[in-house]
């Protein structure tokens, strides 16, 4: 009894320094970044890639706001790589001016054809100082390129823009996962880059300078591209900025049944990348590298967590046969309080409006508390292959920013 004891107050300590270092690495949004100093702007030339898998219904809202960025129109180019496409994302894409590049190999994933991507261009083309990465059901900012553009200029060869949402308030999911980008703008990427310039790739609408890819040709074998390609520039000391006005409007899924198997990719993906980078993040040791591997390990420390709640109970219960269900209600309503203060500080700090988030704000916990089992999963399983999700909203950036403003 002493042992498990010990071992649970041993876990509970771990579990503790978590929490407070993702408190006080999120403090850091409260404190304003020095601006950095004059810097020569130029224009320089962008590829802009758009990786797509039957995505004709929603690819011609991405393309038209491409189409109407405030940037000069020769300084960038758009090229669609549909893959195990059985629709017209192909021929609706060539119809918004779209330059289209067909592999001629077997795409199983979304990183297997950005590196197939980047290899054709950079042997074909070879005419891009950057690009710029968006998924087909996204609609952009007018000022997205503009602000990358500055951003690189600036020094920065990677950056992440800003992610929001084009549905917040469809579903009690797409509002969750509303919140959950909202919560990663303010309190990792940009609490991040006040600290010394760590943030992490978040899918999608980042950019990646040319030089960066003739360095380190781009190269990711997890089921989260994202993820693996921060950590390796983690590793190797590279800065990635965080982008606040280059904002890109994202579809979040509207089905529970949809966010477990995104979920599920996410977490194998974390597990993946712990697997292959933990000893080259130790190595660094640097606070890039301490901040990747507890990254990287928190599915482990979120399921540990919870088991250090539920064996005392259990313990308590089976020897004792005390079960304090006052207790118990009061750390979950106490908790359902924390989640709501945490959502509502979020939304306040990307200047939304509360009303839009409702029922992300009310269900938050529930969608928290169901990532406990898919990270059980992703622990102990990798077989998982990728999956699409249907996307089907569509809607113009003009109507979004009517609807924001």
């Amino acid at each position: 009894m002493k042992s498990i004891s010990m071992i649970l107050e041993i876990i509970n300590i771990a579990v503790i320094l978590y929490g407070v270092y993702y408190l006080i690495t999120g403090i850091f949004v409260f404190i304003k970044k020095k601006k950095n100093g004059d810097y020569k702007e130029k224009l320089n030339k962008f590829a802009i890639i758009i990786p797509a898998r039957n995505e004709e219904l929603v690819i011609g809202n991405l393309l038209d706001s491409l189409n109407k960025q405030n940037y000069n129109k020769n300084m960038y180019d758009i090229y669609v790589v549909p893959n195990n496409c059985t629709d017209n994302t192909e021929s609706v894409s060539k119809s918004k001016n779209a330059k289209i590049i067909l592999p001629d190999i077997e795409i199983h994933s979304k990183g297997e054809a950005l590196k197939y991507t980047f290899e054709y261009i950079q042997e074909n083309i070879n005419i891009y100082d950057a690009y710029i990465i968006f998924d087909a059901d996204n609609v952009v900012h007018p000022d997205f390129i503009k602000e990358m553009n500055i951003t690189l200029c600036n020094g920065y060869k990677i950056a992440q823009g800003y992610r929001d949402s084009k549905n917040p308030s469809d579903t009690w999911i797409s509002s969750c996962y509303s919140l959950h980008y909202l919560i990663q703008n303010v309190f990792v990427n940009k609490a991040r880059m006040n600290m010394h310039e760590f943030c992490y790739i978040n899918g999608t609408g980042f950019m990646i300078a040319n030089e960066i890819l003739e360095k380190n040709p781009y190269n990711t074998k997890t089921m989260t591209e994202d993820i693996e390609f921060t950590m390796q520039n983690l590793i190797a000391g590279n800065k990635i900025a965080f982008v606040e006005k280059a904002i890109t409007y994202d579809e979040q899924s509207l089905k529970f049944e949809e966010s477990i198997k995104q979920r599920k990719r996410w977490s194998i993906g974390t597990m993946q990348c712990l697997e292959r980078y933990v000893l080259n993040l130790i190595k660094t040791k640097n606070i890039k590298g301490l901040d990747g591997l507890i990254f990287c390990i928190s599915p482990i420390i979120q399921v540990i967590s919870m088991v250090t709640c539920i064996i005392p109970l259990l313990l308590d219960f089976i020897i004792y046969e005390n079960f304090n269900l006052e207790a118990i209600i009061l750390s979950l309503i106490t908790t359902y309080l924390i989640s709501i203060l945490v959502a509502v500080l979020a939304i306040k700090l990307n200047k939304k409006e509360v009303k839009l988030y409702i029922k992300g704000i009310l269900t938050l916990p529930i969608f928290i508390l169901s990532w406990i089992p898919i990270n059980i999963y992703a622990i102990f399983k990798r077989d998982i292959n990728w999956e699409p999700i249907k996307h089907t909203r569509t809607i113009s950036i003009e109507n979004i920013i009517v609807t924001k403003t």
